[in-house]
């Protein structure tokens, strides 16, 4: 899934980081409360990432912070106070290319459904940052899992938005392109307010300036954990090994709390 602002919002180069307040929000699901009175915040320029058991609420509070869902009260604008209409790009954990776009038409999709002049000179860098400087004319079907993640990546950092949504997005790729893309990503990303939804604590030791894992009806957020050192981060080094056992205990007392079943 990709989610582009809407038409009346203009592209500006670099946007000022802007981070992601939620204040007291509420959001019901057939009259069960997912969310009462939730506050959250994402530090403007940083990466959060969110771990939880299946069904908590992970993607549900993205798609409120994205204005895909409406909370039933509550705030969620940027940290300047303004609301994040215009300013957010969503990266689904599928691709969701056009199949019969080429890799360079799938990053311009965004800017063409505005009905913007597309960059095609930035469309083209970006491609080449990802490395598909040789696979711009490529459909989805010739490409592999791990090129159409690079594609949908690309496609996400085209929108040039302050803060970007991430949904698993790397969850169905093998291990080793897997951390290829976390890599890249590492390095794509930095400016950007991220907030990133895992399953995947070894992710987001790697990847996160604060994790949180989401528990309970209705959902709490557990403090942060920040781990040190700069992404993306080794995850075998004993500092990170001991906060990984703590994340581990943290979801293991979460998928009580939520009464999750395997």
């Amino acid at each position: 899934m990709i989610m582009v602002a809407a038409a009346s919002a203009q592209h500006s180069p670099s946007p000022a980081p802007v981070g992601i307040v939620v204040h007291r929000a509420l959001l019901a699901y057939d009259g069960m409360r997912l969310f009462d009175n939730l506050s959250f915040e994402v530090v403007p320029g940083h990466v959060a990432c969110l771990l939880g058991p299946s069904g908590v609420g992970k993607s549900s509070l993205l798609r409120l912070i994205a204005g895909l869902t409406g909370a039933a009260s509550g705030v969620v604008r940027g940290s300047d106070g303004a609301p994040l209409t215009g300013r957010v790009a969503y990266m689904d954990q599928r691709d969701l290319l056009l199949p019969w776009a080429s890799a360079l038409d799938n990053v311009l999709l965004g800017s063409r459904l505005r009905g913007e002049t597309p960059d095609r000179v930035r469309a083209r860098d970006l491609l080449a940052a990802v490395g598909l400087a040789d696979r711009m004319d490529a459909r989805p079907k010739a490409l592999s899992g791990g090129q159409r993640q690079r594609v949908a990546l690309a496609r996400t950092l085209a929108e040039d938005r302050p803060v970007i949504l991430m949904d698993e997005p790397f969850s169905s790729l093998d291990a080793l392109t897997r951390s290829r893309l976390q890599e890249l990503a590492a390095r794509l990303l930095v400016g950007k307010t991220v907030l990133l939804v895992t399953h995947d604590p070894l992710e987001a030791l790697r990847l996160g300036d604060a994790i949180h894992v989401m528990a309970g009806r209705p959902v709490e957020l557990g403090p942060a954990m920040a781990p040190p050192g700069l992404t993306p981060r080794d995850p075998t080094e004993p500092h990170l090994v001991q906060l990984h056992r703590r994340i581990l205990s943290t979801l293991r007392a979460a998928d009580a709390a939520t009464g999750s079943q395997p």
